[in-house]
């Protein structure tokens, strides 16, 4: 395998999280007796440009396909965050009713909304069907579609829409192609427009022992060294940064035109760049052992979940997220005689079962039916959000349980 942007070839593993079916392809009930498909799941880093990244084993077009069943407008924490954005954008870059917004991976219109409510002309981009119709219904106009260099030339400029402002969030890491991709958008962009991308950050990864982010989806574990690199290779450059909590530690970066004078370049990139160096993300060895890590956790689940059975408690878990699936599947964890099953807002996910474990995802209203000792969070970048959700649990004495970065129950 070559890296995807420097073409270097890849020898150096990061981590193997082994074999597991796609994060995000629930089982249906009627698809519960067929088989389902595993993948490698092997991290490498390129040891020339120092992109981690995923060997390229399920492709995109499978992945985010009609039947993708994660909807964003379904965690209130994330609206707000998309609101605060979409204040603070306007503020900072003054636009307006004569302004184009365009977001890649736009899904169920979650940020273009509040776009929307400002009269202020949006375009989404996703390439699953079935978030664009919800996207649709909301008045947000959305094309069905991959991103990438072809797609900018013959959807939009060809057809004279660039844009002011081009956002993605989450999107940057899931792009097998990530040059083609960068290219795309500096095609697509105004000569003095606005590029912010935000995305989980490979230094919070590490540190916080965050390898459950890592799935089939995710091509890409992004340093600020490496997107900037990747930026710059196709004629862009970094202005600004912003570090922020979302997803356990995310980067925004804010990038223009090589050639627009119009804006300066923060120190918040110097000091990041320096901030990176100094931990020692430059180096080789900053990427080895996080296999042992990741193992001892593997532990931690193990003995949790065996010592809860003898002691005849029950437990189930919240949240049927990519990064759940990733660990109960690394774990090995299969069926629900360890976890009874799992709860999840969005209606789109109840009723059928995580892929690999084969867990039952229901309605929350099941939790006070059932009454679990403990309710295991697997979306533990929202902690806070859903154990004040379900906090009613603490009325029969439940507690709640993350084992990212360590083991926590509460």
């Amino acid at each position: 395998m070559k890296c995807r942007h420097c073409k270097n070839e890849l020898k150096h593993v990061f981590v193997d999280l082994y074999t597991c079916p796609p994060s995000n392809a629930m089982v249906n009930t009627e698809e519960l007796n067929a088989p389902e498909n595993y993948f490698p799941l092997k991290i490498f880093t390129c040891d020339s440009c120092l992109l981690v990244q995923v060997d390229e084993v399920k492709k995109a077009d499978e992945i985010f396909d009609g039947e993708y069943t994660y909807f964003s407008s379904y965690s209130t924490s994330w609206l707000e965050h998309a609101n605060k954005y979409v204040d603070m954008m306007v503020d900072r870059f003054h636009f307006s009713s004569a302004s184009q917004i365009i977001e890649i991976a736009s899904n169920d219109g979650y940020l273009l909304q509040y776009f929307k409510e400002k009269n202020i002309p949006v375009l989404g981009v996703d390439p699953t069907a079935n978030t664009a119709a919800v996207a649709k219904e909301k008045g947000i106009e959305t094309i069905v579609d991959f991103f990438g260099s072809s797609f900018a030339q013959k959807e939009l400029v060809d057809k004279g829409i660039q844009a002011d402002l081009i956002l993605g969030n989450n999107v940057l890491a899931h792009v097998p192609d990530i040059n083609d991709f960068v290219g795309g958008m500096k095609k697509a962009l105004k000569s003095n427009g606005v590029i912010t991308m935000e995305f989980p950050h490979l230094y919070q990864l590490i540190r916080e022992n965050q390898f459950d982010t890592i799935y089939h989806e995710h091509f890409s574990y992004l340093s600020f060294h490496a997107v900037k690199r990747i930026f710059e290779s196709q004629g862009l450059v970094m202005f600004d940064v912003q570090e922020i909590p979302t997803h356990g530690g995310s980067l925004r970066i804010f990038a223009k035109h090589k050639d627009d004078e119009s804006k300066t370049i923060s120190s918040n990139v110097a000091d990041l760049l320096e901030k990176e160096e100094k931990a020692g993300m430059l180096t080789m060895d900053y990427y080895n052992n996080f296999q042992l890590v990741v193992e001892n956790i593997k532990y931690s689940v193990w003995d949790f979940l065996i010592s809860m059975k003898k002691q005849n408690k029950k437990v189930i878990g919240y949240g049927a997220a990519a990064k759940g699936n990733t660990l109960l599947n690394y774990c090995g964890v299969k069926g629900n005689d360890l976890i009874e099953f799992v709860c999840d807002a969005s209606p789109y996910k109840q009723e059928k079962y995580l892929p690999g474990s084969r867990i039952p995802v229901v309605s929350p209203d099941e939790i006070k039916k059932y009454k679990p000792d403990y309710v295991i969070i697997f979306p533990w970048n929202l902690r806070s959000e859903i154990s004040s959700q379900l906090g009613y649990i603490r009325d029969w004495g439940g507690k709640f349980v993350v084992f990212i970065p360590e083991k926590l129950v509460f």
